[in-house]
């Protein structure tokens, strides 16, 4: 895989972990927030930020 596929990757985890926060930060501002959901976009995020490292490694960057 070129280091464009990687590139892209990442932009593509950095999209979805901003959406993830936008939702968690939605989601606190409710008068009953569902922290089974906060907690599973949290989840989610970690993943992500794990696989742009993942990415940034193969493009030599970390």
């Amino acid at each position: 895989m070129g280091k464009g596929h990687f590139k892209k990757a990442i932009a593509s985890l950095e999209a979805r972990i901003a959406e993830h926060r936008e939702k968690i930060s939605l989601e606190s501002k409710r008068e009953s927030p569902d922290q089974t959901l906060i907690y599973h976009w949290q989840k989610e995020i970690k993943a992500f930020e794990k696989g742009i490292q993942q990415a940034l490694k193969r493009l030599g960057k970390n």
